[in-house]
């Protein structure tokens, strides 16, 4: 049961009221997006709700989520999917909107995930700024991604230190500077912990943590994770971690990567017994190398409002659906859902 996974905080105070907290995340959102769109050189443009289900567009995730979809009255014998995320439509929009090398785009990308797992971090509403940019084959290296997360992060912290001059009460603690850890590294470092318990003993320990290369097949024969095997190259992606002492646990802001190109695009397709979707329109593209070369990933608003804002529950941050023992809890503790 969802609730029994809960994390409650002993004498846990919430520092802004329910009107406060409205003014507070208008302000973190748009602060945050205009310094990541400074630091990376990107652009806002629109973005769909839900893609073509034979267009191949959708993300697959870890490839056992379901997406939501229905039918439209005027487009017959095919159905429309609520996007899970919009990795491979944003790059198909750099190609379509002849976006120049070392720029890019990002967008609001709103998706139900109708099979999370509900507890303080996750919601079947998810809202991220999704943000993709062209970059050249040189640029295909971990020390290029390495470099992109670390604008993120000064990104972020430049929003902290603003947020937390306009709304006093709030204690600021994000780590500015990265750890960049493989999940190779980190299972020699943690051979006999799961992927989530490693995951939180080195973020516990370096506060900030890049954890790369997310996808293939470990030296144990295991996972680290899933990740879909069409969009990120698994040699050259990650997860960014941040410590949240509030909630003692690790927080993923951002899953990103160096996408895959033609040759990894087959050969992660080959790895995942996935080969048939070659076939499908985006993929054919790709192999053609008719898209171009890009960089990207998704960053989450709510959880981003979650850290920033000091909050227990991204229901705190963002309106969503939760079970009545769920908001029962929370309520006993102090945690105010929206």
């Amino acid at each position: 049961m969802a609730v029994e996974q809960l994390i409650l905080p002993k004498h846990y105070e919430n520092k802004l009221d329910i009107i406060s907290t409205e003014v507070a995340i208008k302000y973190v959102k748009d602060l945050f997006e205009r310094r990541l769109a400074h630091h990376l050189n990107l652009m806002r443009i629109s973005a769909p709700l839900y893609v073509r289900k034979s267009s191949g567009l959708n993300d697959d995730l870890n490839g056992v989520e379901r997406p939501v979809s229905f039918d439209i009255k005027e487009i017959e014998n095919d159905d429309m999917e609520i996007v899970h995320s919009l990795a491979k439509w944003k790059r198909m929009a750099l190609s379509r909107y002849h976006i120049g090398y070392g720029k890019g785009i990002y967008t609001d990308m709103n998706a139900i995930r109708r099979d999370e797992v509900l507890d303080n971090l996750h919601s079947t509403y998810v809202d991220q700024w999704d943000w993709e940019k062209i970059i050249e084959e040189k640029d295909r290296t971990l020390d290029f991604l390495k470099l992109t997360v670390t604008h993120i992060m000064k990104a972020l912290k430049e929003t902290e230190k603003e947020v937390n001059i306009v709304f006093e009460n709030l204690e600021p603690f994000i780590h500015e500077d990265v750890y960049f850890i493989t999940t190779q590294e980190l299972e020699n470092k943690y051979p006999d912990l799961s992927p989530k318990q490693r995951e939180y003993e080195v973020t516990k320990q370096y506060k900030t943590v890049f954890l790369m290369q997310i996808g293939d097949v470990l030296e144990s024969g295991e996972k680290h994770d899933g990740r879909a095997p069409d969009y990120d190259d698994w040699k050259l992606n990650g997860d960014l971690l941040l410590y949240y002492p509030l909630l003692d646990c690790a927080v993923e802001i951002s899953s990103m990567g160096i996408r895959v190109n033609a040759q990894s695009l087959k050969e992660q397709l080959a790895k995942a017994k996935c080969e048939e979707r070659l076939q499908l329109p985006f993929h054919q593209l790709l192999l053609r190398d008719e898209l171009p070369l890009t960089i990207g990933g998704g960053i989450g608003q709510s959880r981003i409002c979650l850290i920033l804002l000091n909050k227990a529950h991204i229901g705190e941050v963002q309106v969503s659906q939760w079970s009545d023992a769920m908001i029962e809890e929370c309520e006993k503790h102090h945690i105010t859902l929206l």
